[in-house]
């Protein structure tokens, strides 16, 4: 299924020469139009004797959709295509992030405290007492993306330097949403007890490590090991922030459509890594019914074909019914579809089979398992995880604000209840006045979501006894401790 609206990852600057006379914009802007070009932004370069050379942002639907904008305007008389860039690839150009200096060091007297012979001091206090590497090193904020390229978006194995791109990403993201230095390592080997020892040979200088596009199910054994071996969190984004961001949603949804979350029926399109997560922490918050549905058909315990052991584990706890067949057998009567597999996978008629008001998070990326279009009227309430709907379940959500919590209370692990409390933090940032169908999660750019779901993360490690640093009687300078 073609997707139809522009984006602004398509999105090209077109430098066109022009003859400088009325009409010969129009006739340049008319014919981007007529191919479905959606344009941002008009500026002049220069104007010369005759011509004017223009710059011209162009989104569009895909790469050829992109070249037949450009090929249409080469046909027009009078107009000469002078360059056109990608502006994507742009803003890749040289990497998306760097290193900063937090203090100056301008002076002779900087220089003798940044490093020798000052520093000296503060490695002997550290050597002395390591947990005051929190205080006096990066680690207290720093965290570890890491990667083998195993599972890099909808790419699959791509290997670790084409992983470095979404890597980067991330970490700008942790930047600047959580106020969190982050640093992308993508691994040179998917062989998971070497990624889990060199994982564990470079914590030390981390406070929290995410771990990030990891094919499943080695990133359940990757990221278990890594928290038995540790004493900083340690994260899988593909799993657990997709399941908070959903859980959120899904709590708003309820409130939309008057259900409770112990009468509802969930079915669960994808067993992979994020499948999993949503469905335990569905569990956990005390769901009704929930059914995991794979291309072999429904989980069920006792199952045998496509069966592995983490599959084998979860269908012991869902499914209760053992039913059988195919998503959109087991879909009729549902009131919730969470997808987190493929695109076109289902149609209006499954929709029309479910419960009143159904519920549809349709989250294959970039196309969805049904296109909102088709489920309009349909389904109640709809998500995607595209920004150009309505709904959009982000990640970028869920993780700044976990770890900017789980950092400052310096806690050894993010259990299910900072997950549980991250979500409830999210769904609340949503007030009653502005939750409708159209609007069930807040915009990523609500500055709110960091600040209100890292307390509820740290407050949530402090209850359980994971948090080593209390916030509420712990002065923000600790520097005294060292004498």
């Amino acid at each position: 299924m073609a997707t139809t609206n522009t984006s602004a990852s398509y999105s090209l600057t077109l430098r066109a020469e022009l003859e400088n006379q009325p009409g010969a914009l129009g006739r340049v802007t008319s014919a981007i139009g007529e191919v479905g070009g959606d344009i941002g932004a008009i500026d002049i370069v220069r104007v010369a004797a005759g011509h004017i050379i223009r710059d011209i942002t162009i989104n569009a639907r895909n790469e050829d959709h992109g070249r037949q904008i450009v090929e249409h305007v080469r046909t027009l008389p009078g107009v000469q295509v002078v360059n056109v860039s990608d502006r994507t690839f742009l803003m890749h150009l040289g990497g998306k992030i760097e290193v900063a200096n937090r203090v100056p060091v301008k002076t002779r007297d900087d220089l003798s405290m940044a490093y020798t012979p000052g520093v000296a001091r503060v490695c002997t206090a550290i050597a002395e007492d390591p947990s005051k590497a929190f205080s006096l090193t990066i680690k207290r904020n720093s965290v570890a993306v890491v990667s083998d390229g195993s599972a890099v978006l909808g790419l699959g194995n791509i290997g670790p330097e084409g992983a470095m791109p979404v890597m980067e990403g991330k970490a700008m993201l942790f930047k600047e949403f959580g106020g969190v230095d982050a640093y992308p390592l993508c691994l040179r080997t998917q062989d998971p007890d070497e990624i889990v020892r060199a994982v564990e040979a470079i914590a030390t200088g981390f406070g929290g490590i995410n771990l990030e596009d990891i094919s499943s199910p080695r990133c359940f054994y990757i990221e278990q090991k890594l928290q038995e071996r540790l004493d900083i969190p340690v994260f899988h984004d593909d799993q657990h922030g997709t399941a908070v961001v959903v859980l959120a949603a899904l709590l708003n949804s309820l409130k939309i459509v008057g259900k409770r979350m112990e009468d509802i029926r969930v079915v669960i399109s994808g067993v992979g890594a994020a499948g999993i997560a949503v469905t335990r922490m569905l569990l956990d918050s005390h769901v009704g019914e929930v059914i995991l549905v794979d291309t072999r058909g429904a989980l069920y315990e006792g199952r045998t074909e496509g069966m592995n052991p983490v599959k084998q584990e979860i269908a012991a706890v869902t499914n209760p019914r053992h039913e059988k067949g195919d998503v959109h057998e087991v879909l009729r009567g549902a009131d919730v579809f969470i997808g987190v597999s493929s695109p076109g996978l289902l149609t209006a008629a499954d929709l029309e089979s479910m419960a009143p008001d159904p519920i549809l998070f349709a989250l294959a990326n970039p196309v969805p398992e049904i296109m909102p279009e088709e489920a309009q009227g349909k389904a109640r309430v709809i998500a995607t995880g595209r920004s150009d709907y309505a709904n959009q379940i982000n990640n970028v959500l869920a993780f700044p604000g976990i770890f900017r919590g789980a950092l400052d209370c310096q806690a050894t692990r993010i259990n299910s209840e900072m997950k549980l409390a991250a979500a409830r933090a999210i769904a609340e940032t949503v007030g009653d006045t502005e939750l409708n169908e159209e609007y069930i999660v807040p915009s990523v750019f609500n500055r709110r979501v960091v600040e209100l779901v890292s307390l509820a993360v740290a407050s949530a490690a402090q209850r359980t006894g994971v948090a080593r640093r209390h916030l509420a009687n712990v002065p923000e300078e600790e520097i005294a401790a060292i004498y």
